[in-house]
Order: structure tokens, then C-alpha cells, then sequence
């Protein structure tokens, strides 16, 4: 019975570090309702945010634009995902958010459709994103508004990083201005 467990618990397992589970495996909607196929960023440094309008945090979106404009031709991107999951603190619509990020802060990274990125209704990106078994590195439930994920140019989860530490933190940029992942 002992052997049959194990057997059984080994091969899921595998399943889920194979490449077909990873980073690259999820499609996610714009915030115009297109599909976003994430294997379109192969190549690329990428730093996962989930973001709120009307968040003490909001103005880190003035930084994560700089760090896109100053980043986005050396292999480096940005997605955000505007999320109602914290103080309620994203209420609006996909095209409310979408006037908010261009007329306030002037948003040209790409961002996507509001999700969920904790408890019941959590997107499976942010089930990948926050469970070991599925990322293959750590847990890492999401905070707060502006909680960061750093995947590497080869979709490889690299870390965490807590919704305080602002986008343009030493750390941050020393990661994206390291060599590329082997």
C-alpha cells in the first residue's frame, strides 16, 4: 500500500514540473479581453504584479513604468493584473482601470484583465505563481496590492518580493541587469 502511494504521489509530481505546467503554459486575458499567450515572453525577464487603484501603493506604478521604459529593450517586461482582493481597493471595471493606468500614470507595460489572486476563486496563474508544489520553488501567498513575482527568461519562478519593496529596489534591478539564466 506504502509502495502504491509513493508511486502514485511520484508521478504527480512529475506532472506537475513538466514544462507543459510552467510559466509558459498559461493564457491569460488583456484587459481588452484578448488572449495573452504567456510563451510569447520566452527570452524574457519577466515581473508579475498584481496592482489596485485606489491602493496607499498606487503610485508604484510611476516606478514600475520607468523600470519597463528603462528595461523593456534589454529582454525585460512587466504584467500586471488588477485585482479587488484587498480592501476592496480595485473596484472598477477592465476599462475603467485601463483609463486610470493611462491618464494617471501614463502605462504602456502590458496589463490584463482583473482577477482573483487569492482564495477561492484564485486565477491558475496565481495558484502557480503561490504554491511550491505547482512553481517547483516556494510558497508564496500574495500580501497585499503590488506584490511581485520575478520569473526568469526561461519561465523559472526566482522569487517574491513583498508589496513595500518598490519596483525600482536594488535587488529588483540588480536581478534584471544579471546574466541570463542558464
Amino acid at each position: 500500500m506504502k509502495k502504491c502511494f509513493l508511486l502514485s504521489f511520484a508521478a504527480v509530481l512529475l506532472a506537475c514540473s513538466t514544462p507543459d505546467s510552467g510559466f509558459y503554459s498559461f493564457t491569460v486575458k488583456t484587459i481588452d479581453g484578448n488572449d495573452f499567450a504567456l510563451s510569447q515572453l520566452k527570452g524574457k525577464k519577466t515581473l508579475v504584479v498584481n496592482v489596485a487603484s485606489k491602493c496607499g501603493l498606487t503610485p508604484q506604478y510611476e516606478q514600475l513604468q520607468a523600470l519597463y521604459e528603462k528595461y523593456k529593450d534589454r529582454n525585460f517586461t512587466i504584467i500586471a493584473f488588477p485585482a479587488n482582493n484587498f480592501g476592496a481597493q480595485e473596484p472598477g471595471t477592465d476599462a475603467e482601470i485601463k483609463e486610470f493606468c493611462t491618464a494617471n500614470y501614463g502605462v504602456t507595460f502590458p496589463v490584463m484583465a482583473k482577477i482573483s489572486v487569492k482564495g477561492d476563486n484564485i486565477a491558475p496563474l496565481y495558484q502557480w505563481l503561490t504554491s511550491k508544489i505547482a512553481n517547483g520553488r516556494e510558497d508564496a501567498e500574495v500580501q497585499w496590492n503590488f506584490h511581485k513575482f520575478l520569473i526568469d527568461e526561461n519561465g523559472n519562478w526566482v522569487k517574491s518580493i513583498t508589496p513595500r519593496v518598490l519596483p525600482d529596489d536594488e535587488e529588483i534591478v540588480a536581478w534584471i541587469e544579471s546574466r541570463p539564466a542558464k
